[in-house]
Formats: C-alpha cells, structure tokens, sequence
C-alpha cells in the first residue's frame, strides 16, 4: 500500500492559549484527525515546546499573560519559520494586519 505524500500523523500542532477550555476545545478536534498536540498556556512555554519539539504548525492566541501572541510570534520567528495561524477573539482589522506583517500565516 503507498503512503499518502500528507499524513496527519505524522503532524505536530502546538497549541498556544491562557484559556484551558479553549485549549481543550482545540485539542479534541485535532486528535480526532490523528494530529499529535502539543499545549502552552503562554507564550514563553510555547518558546520551549518549539525549541523542545519543533511542531508542525502553530496555533497562537493574542491575548495572554507574560508574553502576548505578537511578542511570541516575533520571537518566534527570530528563530523559525514553522506556519503559525492566529486565533482570537480580537478581530480588528489593524490586530489582523499586525499579526500578518510580524510573520502569521493567516489570522
């Protein structure tokens, strides 16, 4: 049997959120298309689970404690270029554009 050239499976999402039902909401629907996750509560963890685990794909909240979605997606690509898409309940046009000028992949 040939392998698909894309399989799930094989995908690591971190998911960045301070909101653990969120978080858990997220979760449970990428597992059920067999993505392995991985969970931060803030931006700093989400820097050590990229360092620990190199994901596949980032799943970043704006509005956290510490370290905010926009400061950790400018680090984060200071040192990646893993695809990150932004999810929030902030929807302001000029929070969109900022998210895709510091490097998001969609918003």
């Amino acid at each position: 049997m040939e392998k698909d050239a894309f399989d799930q499976r094989d995908m690591t999402i971190l998911i960045v959120d301070d909101e653990p039902r969120i978080r858990d909401f997220v979760r449970m629907n990428l597992e059920l298309e067999h993505y392995r996750v991985l969970e931060a509560s803030n931006g700093l963890e989400a820097l050590e689970q990229l360092r620990e685990n190199l994901p596949d794909l980032v799943v970043l909240d704006v509005m956290m404690p510490e370290m905010d979605g926009f400061e950790t997606l400018r680090s984060i690509r200071e040192v990646s270029t893993v695809p990150v898409i932004m999810l929030t309940v902030r929807q302001n046009e000029q929070d969109k554009i900022h998210g895709l000028d510091l490097g998001a992949d969609d918003y």
